[in-house]
């Protein structure tokens, strides 16, 4: 018998046992992790799913549904049937493939006899946060910048500061929920938005937290348009997608939680650009993409009031929904408020 053919010593054969066990096992582990490939990164870590929200802010527009309509400015509340019906169907075309409608309502519309629809929207189970009551501009240092109505009848806010008539403005609006709906608001967006968000306004922060809110929607980043009429190219195609970088969730020093709203909104692009139905669904699809890829937050912004004249038949609503659904679970329908508990679990 040569060095070769002798025969181990049981403690040798149990280590050569477990070593070769040992291999083994951390081959199998090696092939179900690229198995999973999918839904994992290199560092082996579960990819982040996409958050998808659909948030429409229930107000009249300038410009729509005739571009010789101004007179919404000094009525942004007096909502429309065309508008109301776009909301009630748009929730629940996103309800039936899986997902909820977070709405951001300028309570002044509490005012019309009739909020069955708005009742309905609830019940459905879709969010109602509050925009204030007559669309206050929140970062105002003049009355007259604080809203067109107020240009027109200014004794309604005389004798007070701007800081006085936004703090009664939104919280008027929540005591209307409250009374005329039953229910609080869920979160709070500011109108207009603005691309630093409430950065530079910590008087601001302080009076949203006083006013119970823990995260609020105010920052609407700076991207790229085009010339009004002109056709977007690649660049504002490209420059949109990855403005979406900046609008991702974030705590001011404060402790309120800031959600941004996703660029480009319908304003912007009906509006500011003058842009087709294609155009807009281009640049939504293309944003929707870079969410997905990053796991990332995609807050998309629009009115029913605007697209009930751009966009009859609910293409972008459809897109949104069909793009969530054909992700491979890379995407999940979400709200505001459950952003916002992702958020601090983070």
């Amino acid at each position: 018998m040569n060095r070769r053919q002798r025969r181990l010593p049981a403690k040798y054969l149990s280590r050569r046992k477990f070593l070769a066990t040992a291999s083994l096992a951390a081959a199998g582990l090696s092939s179900r992790f690229a198995s999973n490939g999918a839904n994992r990164n290199e560092n082996t870590e579960p990819v982040k799913k996409a958050q998808v929200a659909i948030s429409l802010d229930l107000e009249m527009a300038r410009n729509f549904p005739r571009w010789q309509d101004t007179h919404w400015d000094y009525e942004k509340g007096n909502l429309n049937e065309e508008t109301k019906k776009y909301a009630v169907e748009a929730a629940r075309r996103v309800k039936a493939k899986g997902g909820r409608v977070h709405f951001f309502l300028v309570c002044r519309a509490l005012e019309q006899e009739d909020i069955g629809w708005l009742q309905e929207v609830v019940q459905e189970g879709h969010s109602i946060g509050n925009h204030t009551y007559d669309h206050v501009y929140l970062l105002a240092t003049k009355p007259e910048e604080i809203q067109y109505r107020f240009q027109r009848a200014p004794w309604l806010i005389a004798g007070k500061s701007c800081a006085e008539v936004i703090r009664d403005n939104i919280n008027l609006a929540t005591a209307a929920m409250k009374s005329r709906l039953g229910i609080s608001p869920a979160g709070f967006r500011a109108p207009g938005g603005f691309a630093d968000g409430l950065t530079h306004r910590s008087d601001i922060q302080k009076l949203l937290l006083d006013a119970g809110f823990s995260w609020v929607s105010t920052k609407y980043p700076a991207h790229p348009n085009s010339e009004p009429g002109s056709e977007p190219g690649p660049a504002v195609f490209d420059g949109i997608a990855k403005a979406q970088a900046a609008a991702q969730p974030f705590t001011y020093p404060t402790g309120l939680v800031e959600i941004p709203m996703s660029p480009i909104s319908d304003i912007g692009a009906f509006r500011n650009g003058r842009w087709t139905l294609d155009q807009f669904l281009k640049s939504t699809r293309l944003s929707l993409k870079w969410a997905i890829e990053q796991g990332a937050v995609f807050d998309f912004l629009s009115h029913p009031a605007v697209l009930y004249a751009m966009d009859p038949t609910f293409r972008v609503i459809e897109l949104i929904c069909d793009v969530v659904q054909r992700s491979a679970g890379r995407a999940e329908f979400t709200t505001l408020d459950q952003i916002y508990h992702h958020h601090q679990r983070r």
